[in-house]
C-alpha cells in the first residue's frame, strides 16, 4: 500500500481560490476542487473539512492578500489625486486584461451569498473595511496636504471610493470599452 499523496495546504487554498475567483461558489463543484488542487476528495474532505470550509479560507486568502497589495499601492509617495487614479486606472486595467473578467471576488462574493450567507458577508464586510480605511487615510493625507479640501469628510469620501470601486469592478464584468470606466474615475476624482 502506497503512502498518501501529499500536497501544500497553502497552495491548497491558492488553486482553490483562484476556482471559486472564476466560477462563484455556487457553480463550483467538489470535482473541480479535486482537479484544480490535484488531490482525491477524501483528501480534500480531510484536509479541509467542507467545500464551504475551503472556500472560507479562499476568501480569506483573497481578502488579506488584495488589501495588503491595495494598501502599498496607496501608500506610495506623490500626489494623492494621483495615486487614486493610477489605482483605479490598474484594477480596471487588471479586469479588462483579465480572459475570464472575474472582478472582484470579494464584490462577486458579495452578489452571490449576500442575502443568504453571514458568514461571508462577514469577510466580505471586513475587505470592504480595510479598502474603504486605505482610501480614508489617502483623504486624510490629501487634506493635510492642501489638495483636497479640509472641510471634506474624509470617512464620506471614503465610502465613496469604495462604493465607486465597486461598481466599478461590477461593470468591468460586462463592458466592452474600458472609456466609459476611466471617464467615471476621472469625473469621481474631479469631485473630489
Amino acid at each position: 500500500m502506497g503512502r498518501p499523496k501529499q500536497f501544500d495546504p497553502e497552495l491548497a487554498v491558492e488553486r482553490a481560490m483562484e476556482v471559486f475567483w472564476r466560477k462563484g461558489y455556487a457553480a463550483t463543484t467538489p470535482q473541480d476542487l479535486v482537479d484544480a488542487l490535484g488531490i482525491g476528495k477524501g483528501s480534500l474532505y480531510h484536509a479541509f473539512g467542507s467545500k464551504r470550509a475551503l472556500f472560507d479560507l479562499a476568501l480569506r486568502r483573497y481578502r488579506d492578500s488584495r488589501a495588503v497589495a491595495l494598501t502599498e499601492l496607496l501608500d506610495r509617495p506623490g500626489p494623492v489625486k494621483e495615486r487614486l487614479r493610477e489605482v483605479l486606472l490598474l484594477l480596471l486595467e487588471r479586469d479588462f486584461a483579465d480572459p475570464d473578467r472575474r472582478g472582484c471576488l470579494a464584490v462577486s462574493t458579495a452578489a452571490q451569498l449576500g442575502s443568504c450567507d453571514e458568514q461571508a458577508v462577514v469577510q466580505v464586510r471586513r475587505m470592504f473595511d480595510r479598502t474603504e480605511g486605505a482610501f480614508r487615510s489617502l483623504i486624510e493625507e490629501g487634506r493635510r496636504t492642501g489638495e483636497i479640501d479640509a472641510s471634506r469628510d474624509a470617512a464620506a469620501l471614503g465610502s465613496l471610493l469604495l462604493t465607486t470601486l465597486v461598481g466599478l469592478r461590477t461593470t468591468a464584468r460586462v463592458e466592452e470599452d474600458p472609456r466609459r470606466l476611466r471617464r467615471a474615475v476621472d469625473a469621481l476624482l474631479d469631485s473630489l
